[in-house]
């Protein structure tokens, strides 16, 4: 079919005829038939387009590549494994945290088939969802209450809905943020029944600012972790201490929106220190909410903390039925926070694995990675700089060491050629030069590296 020369309308090949093809099988093998066919006819209706305007004859060739080009890029938009060069540990775009192949081994037995999801073992009668779940994060939080909805998003949504439907919301001015994706902390509060009343300045809110705007009408008192931004020069914001004194002192609770969440010291591994879920809970908040799939190292799922009372509230709400998470997240989840509860999390958790990897190790992986591809030339092993990634801190590099290919590798060409291969090596460009960065590669990958490395010398 490829020697075919379509010079009118008629010359074209029927669509079954194209799904018969040998030349595409291995192609349309890869989707459902119906999707594959409906690629097929597309792609034959674009090429009858381009002939009547043209009025230029198409060769077979041309048609059978505009096909398999169509048919891979509809296949990419399946969920694949890729290898994240970026030097991003928790890269939103591809999936997050890294997800520890022990955990996904441990649940296997949880997840598949019947379990006790909402079953009483002990009783044999109707149970509640997450029990141990909850009582791991409460042990290891330390707040007297827990629970889980399907992200962060909406944890804050129906904390919100929960607790100051229709009533003011304080917020400073210099925490109404706006995170990756649109995600807009105004818009979560607009939706959510709540009335934002915003305090302070842009970048000076004092004390003073939140209790002259605290009435008979104000539901909640708000502070937002600032996530991927930083304010620097004169500055002022109330610390969540002295903000939870003042909703003690009128009774109105403190919500801590923390956004990635993290439930260890930093500063070992990173050498600056982020606040914890702990210090959340320690420094009075009410209730504070976070992500499961960022500096937990864990799955997409919205973590609450906090009074019992309040918790209780928010689980009764009626939205929190279309926000609960199923068997496979409480399964990860549970054995997550085992792993934090038996201190085992350098070992267990992938996430903590990656940003604890010394620099003098991924040197070494490099030069082996180097040396096996023959040294090419204009490719070097030099010091990077990875980040966290997920909105923690945003101008904090990690030091790092990646493979950089000079100007002469053409960076556009190579961020696809990597892109093109399966799995796809996603690495980034600075300064016109291609880097993978090693930081964010599992040693288990390498071997890809090397030979994606040697084809391109082909």
């Amino acid at each position: 079919m490829a020697s075919k020369v379509i010079k009118t309308l008629r010359d074209f090949p029927a669509v079954e005829e194209l799904m018969q093809s040998d030349e595409l099988s291995a192609h349309l093998a890869a989707l459902p038939r119906p999707i594959a066919a409906a690629v097929v006819k597309q792609v034959v209706a674009s090429l009858k387009k381009k002939l009547s305007d043209d009025g230029k004859p198409i060769s077979g060739t041309t048609m059978i590549n505009a096909l398999k080009r169509d048919l891979v890029a509809r296949k990419s938009r399946e969920l694949a494994r890729v290898i994240n060069g970026t030097g991003i540990v928790v890269h939103t775009n591809l999936g997050r945290a890294p997800l520890s192949e022990s955990i996904f081994e441990d649940i296997k037995r949880t997840v598949v088939g019947y379990g006790n999801i909402e079953f009483d073992m002990r009783s044999g009668a109707r149970g509640h969802r997450g029990e141990a779940c909850e009582d791991y994060l409460r042990e290891l939080s330390g707040a007297e209450a827990g629970t889980v909805v399907n992200n962060c998003a909406a944890a804050l949504l129906i904390i919100l809905n929960t607790l100051a439907n229709r009533k003011k919301v304080l917020i400073s001015r210099g925490e109404l943020v706006q995170i990756g994706g649109g995600f807009r902390i105004p818009d979560i509060l607009k939706r959510s029944g709540a009335k934002l009343c915003e305090v302070g300045t842009t970048n000076i809110t004092s004390l003073s600012d939140y209790e002259e705007n605290i009435d008979s009408q104000t539901g909640l008192i708000m502070k937002v972790h600032k996530s991927n931004f930083v304010q620097a020069g004169f500055t002022e914001e109330v610390p969540l201490k002295k903000l939870a004194e003042l909703g003690k002192k009128h009774d109105v609770p403190v919500l801590n929106d923390l956004g990635s969440g993290v439930f260890i010291s930093t500063e070992k591994i990173l050498g600056y220190r982020e606040e914890t879920v702990q210090d959340s809970v320690r420094a009075g908040a009410s209730i504070t909410c976070f992500s499961g799939d960022k500096m937990l190292g864990g799955v997409q799922a919205g973590l609450i903390v906090g009074d019992a009372a309040l918790v209780k509230k928010v689980k009764k709400n009626p939205i929190f039925r279309t926000v609960r998470v199923d068997k496979i997240v409480f399964s990860i989840l549970e054995r997550l926070l085992k792993i934090y509860l038996e201190g085992t999390h350098a070992e267990g958790i992938k996430l903590w694995q990656v940003l604890a990897t010394k620099v003098t190790e991924l040197r070494g992986r490099g030069e082996k990675v180097l040396k096996e591809t023959g040294s090419p030339e204009g490719v070097n092993v030099e010091k990077t700089a990875a980040f966290v990634g997920g909105g923690a801190f945003p101008e904090k590099p990690i030091e790092s060491i990646g493979l950089v290919f000079d100007a002469s590798w053409k960076a556009r060409q190579m961020m696809k050629s990597f892109r093109d291969l399966r799995p796809p090596i996603i690495g980034r460009i600075e300064d016109d030069r291609f880097i993978v960065d090693l930081r964010t590669i599992d040693p288990s990958d390498l071997p890809h590296l090397v030979d994606a490395i040697r084809n391109l010398q082909k």
